[in-house]
């Protein structure tokens, strides 16, 4: 199926479009869809003798303890070093970015009970879907390039959605990568406050209520490596009226009590935590049907 032209503005993809075969921008306005294992002879036993057998197999008993102590010890020592087996669907999520349609990995409505300020409920509908991309600066942060530069960063795939109110926009980012279990746990556990230094950038969407989301209009970010898939997710919000914000916070700032900054204020915080959080759970789902299928 040939792309859509660059740049304009589009009718909602075919659900069998996938990344795969994505070449072009893509902007959508709201659309109206409502919101997943040998014999031997006997001989005399003289006392002596028994005293041999007992102390055979006291030493059996021992030695099988030493090799089970040993080997429970390897096991644990194979897993404190980082060495588990894969996690399910493993295999699998490394390949959704191409493999899957758009609207799988990026819903166009999410639902967010619960997501917002106050446990607020909270609806997203997206409004522009970037094509998939090498990873570059132009839409990762430096932290998160910088740190998975060296474990294979494979590809970029980004979508901004608006809240029901069209007052912000967010931007969320699946970064996939080469990375083994290992390093994937490792990155999780270690290098979460390194992949957050940087905001993430923002996906415009000219035609759309994101036409003027762009760098100084970022308000508050999260960034998140999962623990059991190769996949970093970022996400970005901002206003969009297109103000600029002078100081972007973390989420988790933005979200914490008795804070008086505008991001705060306007839930900005929540938007870019629940937008990631869904986005999250729905690549989770999308996984666990690959990982059957596979089995099957």
């Amino acid at each position: 199926m040939p792309p859509p032209a660059a740049g304009a503005a589009a009718a909602t993809p075919p659900r069998a479009q996938t990344y795969g075969t994505y070449g072009a921008y893509r902007a959508f306005t709201a659309p109206p869809e409502t919101p997943v294992e040998t014999t031997t002879r006997l001989r005399p036993i003289r006392e002596r003798r028994v005293g041999r057998v007992v102390a055979a197999g006291a030493c059996l008993v021992l030695g099988v303890g030493l090799v089970g102590g040993a080997l429970a010890g390897a096991v644990l020592a194979a897993t404190d070093a980082g060495a588990p087996a894969e996690p399910i669907g493993y295999t699998e999520a490394a390949t959704l970015w191409h493999s899957v349609p758009v609207d799988t990995l990026f819903p166009r409505t999410l639902a967010g009970p619960g997501k917002g300020p106050g446990a607020a409920d909270r609806t997203w509908t997206r409004v522009v879907v970037a094509p998939d991309t090498p990873c570059t600066a132009a839409v990762l942060p430096a932290s998160v390039l910088t740190t998975l530069r060296p474990l294979g960063c494979d590809r970029v795939l980004r979508a901004t959605y608006t809240d029901a109110t069209a007052s912000s926009v967010i931007t969320v980012g699946l970064v996939f990568t080469q990375a083994d279990p290992t390093a994937t746990r490792t990155l999780a556990t270690r290098s979460a406050a390194a992949l957050a230094a940087d905001v993430p950038p923002a996906l415009a969407g000219p035609g759309t209520v994101a036409a003027r989301f762009g760098p100084a209009q970022r308000a508050s970010w999260s960034t998140h490596a999962l623990t059991d898939l190769p996949v970093v997710v970022t996400a970005v919000s901002g206003f969009a009226d297109g103000r600029a914000v002078a100081a972007p916070e973390s989420a988790a700032r933005a979200m914490a009590e008795r804070q008086t900054s505008p991001a705060a204020q306007a839930g900005l915080g929540h938007e870019a935590k629940g937008v990631a959080d869904q986005i999250e759970r729905a690549l989770r789902a999308t996984v666990a049907t690959a990982a059957k299928d596979a089995d099957t």
